[in-house]
């Protein structure tokens, strides 16, 4: 049907993006195509499934045809785009060839390997089916390995922790949350996770993985070897850009679009973790609302522009929660900063004295949204 739009992926953006365009209009076909099963879950829950005991199934909200049926979407399932042909409009897959009139790219992220031998043997946790395939094995490990001591990994080996495994958390960078936070409140952070029984190596990294029997071995860069039960790879994630690069769309680090959610093909957009918006990859679940609203509008008949508002993010790690804005891990800022059992208000101003980031934790967190409003980000060029 040449008048429907199609959307490739099935994730949080691609799921908001559909809600939109329902508020938008009621009856304007909607086809979405992806490879997995389709069935509605939470990702952010992946960060917290081991301290509460869940397996990937008790993540599932809704099912694939309850969501369709509730949209009024023709659902793909479990079926693979093998190319597309932006200038015949038309989407070739394992289910057969379909024409749109607006195709939306919401291929998200993969989840990032380090090139050593043995990288097979380490499991990720980026998606509910990645989790399913390895939820067994997780459950039953007692020492765990979590490479990458950003975001998401930190948060999951609190997780592990709380669940009560050995965790240890190795990364190049030189603390906890190197690229988010200042060093004093990572350093807060970590002694809090190191108090729960959290081990640290930094500056370090893993050169090979070898299976021993039931355990695997870890070498690192400083020739240190160590045994596990598991390893989870935390690394960062890689804007799935493939089918993009064939079709001869413009990418950098993501699918590059400008501020309708455009790409450089015609009547082809994109949004979410595989979106590089402003020259900046923004994997986190406000930017893919605000694009998604944006997006719908547009899609059906509107005209409207994507507007970034500072965007707070919020760590969540039980025993210190945070919630960040602007530029904390900039040297150059100057920082006020009050620690207190209460938790951390941390405020980094430049040499003009004007607010460009914060950090909260704990009982402060209540003062960012209050803080937001106060930060000023240099302009976008």
């Amino acid at each position: 049907m040449a008048s429907e739009i199609v959307i490739i992926g099935s994730g949080f953006a691609a799921r908001q993006l559909v809600k939109n365009i329902r508020h938008q209009d009621k009856n304007v076909p909607v086809r979405l195509i992806a490879a997995d099963s389709c069935d509605e879950y939470n990702k952010p829950e992946l960060s917290h499934v081991f301290s509460l005991g869940q397996r990937a199934d008790d993540l599932t909200r809704q099912t694939a045809a309850a969501w369709a049926d509730s949209n009024n979407v023709v659902l793909h399932p479990h079926t693979r785009v093998e190319n597309i042909d932006t200038s015949a409009h038309i989407v070739r897959t394992t289910a057969g060839d379909f024409g749109y009139a607006k195709l939306v790219l919401a291929t998200g992220a993969e989840a990032i390997l380090p090139p050593v031998p043995g990288s097979e043997l380490l499991y990720t946790l980026n998606s509910q089916q990645e989790y399913r395939r390895c939820e067994a094995e997780l459950a039953n490990a007692k020492r765990v390995l979590l490479i990458g001591g950003g975001l998401i990994g930190t948060e999951i080996a609190m997780d592990f922790n709380r669940a009560g495994k050995d965790v240890t958390v190795t990364d190049r960078s030189v603390g906890l949350l190197a690229s988010l936070l200042p060093p004093e409140i990572s350093a807060r952070l970590q002694r809090r996770l190191m108090d729960n029984g959290v081990n640290f190596m930094f500056k370090k990294e893993i050169t090979e993985v070898v299976r021993h029997h039931d355990s695997l071995i870890a070498t690192f860069s400083d020739g240190h070897r160590q045994s596990f039960d598991a390893i989870v790879c935390a690394i960062g994630l890689r804007p799935a850009v493939g089918l993009a690069r064939d079709a001869g769309i413009g990418i950098r680090r993501g699918i590059v679009v400008n501020d309708t959610l455009a790409t450089s093909a015609e009547d082809v957009y994109a949004l979410g973790d595989c979106a590089e918006i402003q020259g900046k990859l923004m994997p986190y679940l406000q930017p893919a609302t605000l694009a998604a609203m944006t997006l719908a509008k547009n899609l059906t008949g509107g005209a409207a522009k994507l507007m970034m508002p500072t965007m707070l993010v919020k760590v969540k790690t039980p025993d210190m929660p945070l919630h960040l804005a602007g530029d904390p891990a900039n040297p150059s800022l100057t920082w006020n900063m009050v620690f207190s059992p209460a938790g951390v208000i941390a405020k980094g101003c430049d040499d003009t004295g004007e607010l460009r980031a914060f950090v909260v934790s704990e009982e402060h967190m209540k003062m960012a949204f209050p803080m937001l409003k106060d930060i000023r980000l240099p302009a976008a060029h």
